[in-house]
């Protein structure tokens, strides 16, 4: 009795652990340098998701905006995420992204689905999204570090 208790619960945790393992978040690909960007590195955050293209206007006067904001959010348990809205993949993702000097990730793979987010055929345009997964506020229009963050901390309750 004792052995087959013992083979019990050894099966029941390892469904458990495979239950749990299954629950676990779907990556989000690779980023502009080709590296994969985790589910656990960016779960449980507040996200500002960015939508760019190279020939945006206002996008390239944003980004030195948005690179201060990335620098200014790690303080606040929040990430700048940028996507092309070109959809650019490998190399020419990573030329697009190195001319604009971006310091934040740009993600290859669209996480629009993930979150929700509506389509948008105005750029520049900037999502929020509430460390749930779930889109707070659209922001279309070329956007400042301190607005941003303005409306980061109203939604934040802070």
């Amino acid at each position: 009795m004792g052995l087959r208790l013992r083979i019990v619960g050894k099966a029941v945790l390892g469904i458990c652990a495979a239950l749990l393992l299954a629950a676990c978040a779907e990556d989000f690909g690779p980023d502009q340098h080709g590296r994969k960007v985790t589910a656990d590195s960016l779960d449980g955050q507040w996200l500002v998701i960015n939508y760019w293209a190279e020939w945006c206007a206002p996008c390239r006067t944003e980004i030195p905006e948005l690179n201060a904001l990335e620098e200014e959010l790690q303080k606040h348990s929040a990430r700048v995420i940028g996507v092309n809205f070109d959809g650019l993949q490998g190399e020419d993702l990573q030329r697009a992204a190195d001319s604009f000097k971006i310091r934040f990730i740009v993600l290859a793979q669209d996480p629009a689905a993930r979150f929700e987010l509506p389509h948008n055929d105005v750029l520049p345009v900037t999502y929020i999204v509430d460390d749930k997964g779930r889109m707070r506020e659209r922001l279309v229009g070329e956007q400042t570090a301190a607005g941003v963050l303005a409306h980061l901390q109203r939604l934040r309750g802070e």
